[in-house]
């Protein structure tokens, strides 16, 4: 299956780099057919020239700010892939991903979107053992809503890859979510015409500078209210976010 990785990127001049490094090293390791489309989404900084630097990467201009609004503009550039890979311009793809998502998707025909949890690289150990326990009830209410309510599925924002098609044809993005609660959507809507999975396996490393500067607490509040609003009501309870740079 061919696959392309969407990149949003906005003002991310300091990551964008070490980002794309590793996408390419992991594609030219597993050998998988794959392509790189960056989104420089409305960029004040060297986002888009650092990302044009690169061999083989396809840059596009969204200049409407947002993360959903880039991401959507990265799906229109992907026609002619049956694989999308959502990431985030602050990850770093560790060796064997792409092996774990072409053997996860071959092997369940009925698999329409795979995700996995964060590796914060950067964060102090008291906050990644806080963010295992927060993983630990992600696990529990992924089996809960999967199996039990069938109310949808969890997926992890910047770390999950699903078919084109499927998601063409249960619409696509949602613009009207700006940024909590885009990959709820995207679990909740896909589960409806196949299978959404949630496993440990498909590990992605990112930068914890949100969780750093607005804590570990606050943060998983937000995320996890505005997760029940998108499964229960079908939209977010929050618009409001705060960009973090470093």
């Amino acid at each position: 299956m061919k696959l392309a990785f969407v990149i949003p990127a906005y003002n991310e001049e300091a990551l964008i780099g070490k980002c794309l490094e590793s996408v390419l090293a992991e594609i030219k390791r597993s050998g998988v057919d794959a392509d790189v489309i960056v989104v420089n989404n409305a960029s004040k900084d060297r986002t888009g020239e650092i990302a044009r630097s690169f061999e083989g990467v396809t840059v596009v201009d969204e200049p409407k700010k947002g993360l959903v609004n880039a991401r959507d503009a990265g799906f229109a550039a992907s026609a002619g892939y049956e694989l999308v890979a959502n990431i985030d311009s602050d990850t770093v793809v560790p060796e064997g991903w792409l092996d774990i998502v072409m053997d996860e998707f071959a092997k369940d025909p009925k698999l329409v979107c795979l995700s996995g949890p964060y590796i914060y690289y950067d964060m102090a150990w008291h906050n990644r053992a806080m963010v295992g326990f927060f993983y630990g009830l992600t696990k529990l209410i992924y089996w809960i809503n999967r199996y039990v309510l069938r109310v949808g599925s969890v997926v992890q924002g910047g770390n999950f890859v699903f078919k084109r098609e499927a998601w063409a044809s249960v619409g696509g993005y949602d613009r009207t979510i700006e940024f909590f609660g885009e990959d709820t959507d995207v679990a909740v809507r896909l589960s409806k015409i196949g299978h959404v999975k949630w496993t440990f396996r498909l590990k992605m490393k990112t930068s914890g500078r949100r969780l750093e500067e607005e804590g570990v607490f606050k943060t998983a509040g937000q995320y996890t209210l505005n997760f029940f609003a998108v499964t229960f009501r079908g939209k977010p309870a929050t618009k409001e976010y705060k960009d973090i740079r470093r």
